[in-house]
């Protein structure tokens, strides 16, 4: 029923944030138990980028099944990232016109810019959304009834829990679930800003650990997701080696930790750790040519 034997992985992560959240609920807070929660919840919002791209299953029932698991740990509707990621920011990829653009304000690269990026990012995203829903309501009424109860689904399991115990539901659900969707704005910041947009392979900062890998479905490979949009995430490795002396060393980071400390804690003292836009840099030689 898998497309593919690597989302047996897939699976078992949300098994293991669905089994965290019961055992937690259960015993009470700890944080052998709640750091291990955090990352789970963040990589329910990888999966939630990668079922949408590939879907998990042959089967359309389980997919739509699939996606209303992936919403309550997620935090927002599964669906939102057909309009707002497939069909936007692939489409323009950092450039005019990408809701989720990372020079919107600013072209600094700081800590300022990269803590206020997700709340900037999440309300342009907001209008995309509605007028999906509104093409779904229009053509294809099926879907927005399955889109809209993704929102009711995600309302009843935020208030039910509410209603259980509201001091765990804020730890134990929507705790998780803001980590998570702050998080996942926060991976497409640091992938995007600085780097050139108009440029086929110098578009994205990649992360190429093999351990970010593992821990991240190989989203770290971000070049090659946009080269390739429509392979599996189990496919990226070999889709960066293909492509990866094409990009330039400056894009291709080993951690994602590392990457933070040295742009946002030490840049200010030591500018060899500040980034320089490349997108800047292109346009003053543009500007030149065209003295």
């Amino acid at each position: 029923m898998l497309k593919y034997k690597a989302d047996i992985k897939t699976l078992a992560y949300l098994s293991i944030s669905s089994l965290l959240l019961v055992v937690q609920w259960k015993i009470g807070f700890h944080w052998i138990l709640y750091i291990p929660c955090l990352y789970f919840a963040v990589s329910v919002a990888v999966i939630a980028h990668n079922h949408n791209h590939v879907s998990i299953w042959k089967s359309s029932l389980l997919n739509h099944l699939t996606d209303y698991w992936i919403t309550l740990f997620y935090g927002f509707p599964a669906f939102a990232w057909t309009p707002t990621h497939n069909k936007n920011h692939h489409k323009f990829n950092n450039r005019e016109g990408d809701y989720t653009i990372t020079y919107r304000f600013s072209e600094a690269n700081n800590i300022f810019t990269l803590l206020s990026y997700p709340s900037i990012s999440s309300y342009f995203q907001q209008s995309p959304i509605l007028n999906y829903l509104r093409y779904l309501w229009r053509n294809k009424r099926q879907r927005f009834f399955i889109s809209i109860f993704q929102y009711v689904a995600l309302g009843s399991f935020i208030g039910i829990t509410l209603i259980m115990d509201w001091r765990k539901s804020l730890i134990f659900v929507i705790i998780p679930q803001q980590f998570a969707l702050f998080s996942v704005l926060i991976f497409n910041y640091i992938q995007h800003v600085h780097a050139d947009e108009d440029s086929k392979y110098n578009h994205s900062r990649n992360f190429v650990s093999k351990y970010t890998n593992f821990m991240l479905f190989n989203n770290g490979y971000h070049t090659a997701h946009h080269h390739k949009a429509s392979i599996h995430w189990s496919k990226l490795p070999q889709a960066h080696m293909e492509i990866a002396p094409l990009i330039y060393s400056n894009l291709k980071e080993r951690f994602i930790w590392g990457f933070l400390i040295k742009a946002y804690i030490l840049s200010p003292f030591r500018s060899i750790f500040r980034t320089k836009s490349m997108r800047l840099i292109r346009k003053a030689k543009e500007e030149l040519k065209s003295v």
